[in-house]
């Protein structure tokens, strides 16, 4: 069943595309377990859990009872019970996660128009370079780590977190596989991670997730101490760069709000849709 709203949105085509690698990426390195119009990606092993999200080419309808019996299945796999979908290609879900409990979070999704002329590389203060991490860069824990450290310090605000934080975030990362599992989809060609890097260590990191034609920047974010710097938009350059240079038509992103979608519209990317994430309240 297909959707009034989504049949007349003008950016149809885009958000079909965008809609298929939603359902085709976690694949990689989940299990999809059908749920009547929804289905859940249970990551194989260790790593960073995935959601639930609309079957695949449906809208609805969507009831309370779909959304408690994939909830009851999260809990039973003791894994986060989270929801992911475009308010503009499934609009009936949100009534039902609601219903269920759950508290909605709206994001902006931003896709760089493909006119959009690369950015020039901007010169970095204090010798910082940004570059792309290959899977036997020493800076790879430390580019992992940064991102975790600054969405526990969320916003664009110079924060505590520093250097020292950093180091015990990386040495984190190495200890529980995180490390060991992104060398390997490094070198599968599922991630690439850029980083703005001072004194051998990762001030501003993200990644990109391309797949076929497509790629996600996802997890993009700074130490909260060297906020305020430009580093993220220079990271965020750097793999809009690398992802167009492996054939990526098309390169998305979810801002964490609108001011952060400002920032990345200096880059080209523009707003056509709203991600939405849905997760217990706090």
């Amino acid at each position: 069943m297909t959707s009034a709203g989504f049949d007349d949105h003008p950016e149809r085509a885009l958000l079909d595309r965008i809609e298929k690698y939603y359902d085709a990426a976690p694949r990689h390195g989940a299990r999809n377990e059908d749920h009547g119009p929804l289905t859940l990606f249970v990551r194989e092993g260790q790593g960073w859990p995935f959601y639930a999200r609309p079957a695949r080419g449906l809208s609805g309808p969507f009831q309370a009872a779909d959304v408690h019996k994939v909830r009851a299945r999260q809990r039973e796999l003791r894994i986060p019970e989270t929801f992911e979908w475009v308010a503009e290609t499934t609009p009936t879900l949100r009534a039902a996660v609601e219903e269920s409990g759950l508290v909605v979070h709206e994001h902006p999704l931003m896709v760089l128009d493909p006119c959009t002329p690369a950015a020039p590389v901007k010169e970095l203060s204090g010798g910082i370079s940004v570059r792309i991490v290959s899977a036997d860069d020493p800076i790879l824990p430390s580019a992992l780590a940064v991102p975790h450290l600054a969405f526990t310090e969320p916003g664009t605000h110079v924060g505590l977190a520093g250097t020292l934080h950093l180091a015990e975030a990386a040495a984190a990362r190495v200890a529980d596989g995180s490390v060991e599992r992104a060398i390997v989809r490094i070198r599968a060609g599922l991630t690439v991670v850029a980083a703005a890097v001072e004194q051998g260590s990762a001030l501003s990191a993200g990644q990109h997730q391309p797949l076929a034609e497509v790629s996600e920047i996802v997890g993009v974010g700074t130490l909260p101490a060297a906020r305020r710097r430009g580093l993220a938009l220079a990271v965020t350059a750097a793999l809009v760069a690398d992802a167009r240079s492996r054939g990526a038509a098309t390169v998305f992103l979810s801002a964490g709000d609108d001011h952060v979608a400002q920032i990345y519209a200096r880059l080209g990317f523009r707003k056509i849709a709203t991600a939405l994430i849905a997760e217990p309240a706090e």
